[in-house]
Protein backbone atom coordinates (compact mmCIF):
# COMPACT_ATOMS: atom_id res chain seq x y z
CA UNK A 1 0.00 0.00 0.00
CA UNK A 2 3.01 2.47 0.92
CA UNK A 3 4.26 1.73 -2.66
CA UNK A 4 0.80 2.68 -4.65
CA UNK A 5 0.24 6.12 -2.32
CA UNK A 6 3.95 6.65 -2.64
CA UNK A 7 3.43 6.34 -6.65
CA UNK A 8 0.14 8.34 -6.64
CA UNK A 9 1.42 11.46 -4.55
CA UNK A 10 4.24 11.40 -7.50
CA UNK A 11 2.32 12.00 -10.14
CA UNK A 12 2.02 14.98 -12.49
CA UNK A 13 -2.22 15.05 -11.94
CA UNK A 14 -1.61 14.79 -8.10
CA UNK A 15 1.37 17.58 -8.16
CA UNK A 16 -1.17 20.20 -10.38
CA UNK A 17 -3.98 19.50 -8.23
CA UNK A 18 -1.52 20.17 -4.75
CA UNK A 19 -0.32 23.42 -6.75
CA UNK A 20 -4.00 24.46 -7.43
CA UNK A 21 -4.84 24.41 -3.84
CA UNK A 22 -1.71 26.04 -2.39
CA UNK A 23 -2.69 29.17 -4.32
CA UNK A 24 -6.67 28.56 -3.53
CA UNK A 25 -5.58 28.38 0.25
CA UNK A 26 -2.74 31.35 -0.10
CA UNK A 27 -0.54 28.79 1.63
CA UNK A 28 -2.55 29.31 5.03
CA UNK A 29 -2.87 26.53 7.51
CA UNK A 30 -6.53 25.20 7.31
CA UNK A 31 -7.26 28.02 4.18
CA UNK A 32 -7.28 30.32 7.25
CA UNK A 33 -6.13 33.87 6.50
CA UNK A 34 -2.91 34.84 8.50
CA UNK A 35 -2.39 31.29 9.73
CA UNK A 36 0.61 31.32 6.44
CA UNK A 37 2.69 27.93 6.15
CA UNK A 38 6.53 28.96 5.80
CA UNK A 39 7.84 25.64 5.74
CA UNK A 40 6.51 21.94 4.42
CA UNK A 41 2.45 22.39 3.13
CA UNK A 42 0.59 18.84 3.31
CA UNK A 43 -2.62 18.55 1.37
CA UNK A 44 -4.49 16.84 3.40
CA UNK A 45 -7.70 14.35 2.27
CA UNK A 46 -10.70 15.36 4.18
CA UNK A 47 -11.98 11.84 3.17
CA UNK A 48 -10.11 9.20 4.14
CA UNK A 49 -8.16 7.54 1.25
CA UNK A 50 -8.36 3.51 0.81
CA UNK A 51 -6.28 1.24 -0.85
CA UNK A 52 -9.53 0.77 -2.87
CA UNK A 53 -9.56 4.44 -3.77
CA UNK A 54 -6.10 4.23 -5.18
CA UNK A 55 -7.02 1.45 -7.17
CA UNK A 56 -10.09 2.83 -8.31
CA UNK A 57 -9.38 5.90 -9.09
CA UNK A 58 -11.88 7.42 -7.49
CA UNK A 59 -12.02 11.40 -8.61
CA UNK A 60 -12.45 12.74 -4.66
CA UNK A 61 -8.88 12.13 -4.59
CA UNK A 62 -8.00 15.06 -7.06
CA UNK A 63 -10.85 16.91 -6.73
CA UNK A 64 -9.87 20.40 -4.56
CA UNK A 65 -13.50 20.61 -3.39
CA UNK A 66 -12.15 17.72 -0.79
CA UNK A 67 -8.09 19.24 0.30
CA UNK A 68 -7.12 21.59 2.12
CA UNK A 69 -3.79 23.12 2.92
CA UNK A 70 -2.46 21.97 6.30
CA UNK A 71 0.45 22.44 8.56
CA UNK A 72 2.22 19.12 10.21
CA UNK A 73 1.12 20.07 13.66
CA UNK A 74 -2.26 20.30 12.24
CA UNK A 75 -2.32 16.91 10.24
CA UNK A 76 -1.49 15.01 13.26
CA UNK A 77 -4.20 16.91 15.39
CA UNK A 78 -6.49 15.56 12.38
CA UNK A 79 -5.15 11.85 12.21
CA UNK A 80 -4.29 11.27 16.01
CA UNK A 81 -7.18 13.72 17.87
CA UNK A 82 -4.75 15.62 19.95
CA UNK A 83 -6.17 19.17 19.41
CA UNK A 84 -2.78 20.81 21.83
CA UNK A 85 -1.01 20.21 18.68
CA UNK A 86 -3.51 23.13 17.17
CA UNK A 87 -2.85 27.08 17.38
CA UNK A 88 -5.64 28.27 19.67
CA UNK A 89 -7.39 30.39 17.12
CA UNK A 90 -11.46 30.90 16.58
CA UNK A 91 -11.78 28.61 13.80
CA UNK A 92 -14.05 29.26 10.74
CA UNK A 93 -17.25 27.31 10.41
CA UNK A 94 -17.10 25.31 6.68
CA UNK A 95 -19.78 26.23 4.46
CA UNK A 96 -21.02 23.97 1.09
CA UNK A 97 -18.79 26.02 -1.74
CA UNK A 98 -16.60 27.42 0.27
CA UNK A 99 -13.99 27.04 -1.83
CA UNK A 100 -15.44 28.70 -4.59
CA UNK A 101 -15.77 31.82 -4.09
CA UNK A 102 -17.77 32.13 -7.20
CA UNK A 103 -20.62 29.88 -5.90
CA UNK A 104 -20.97 31.46 -2.46
CA UNK A 105 -24.41 32.85 -2.26
CA UNK A 106 -24.22 36.28 -0.02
Amino acid sequence: DLTMSQSFYRCGEWRRVRDQVIVRDNGCDLGIPDRQLYDHIIIHHMNPVTREDLINKNRFLMDPEYLICVSKNTHNAIHYGDESLLISTQMIERRPNDTCPWKISK
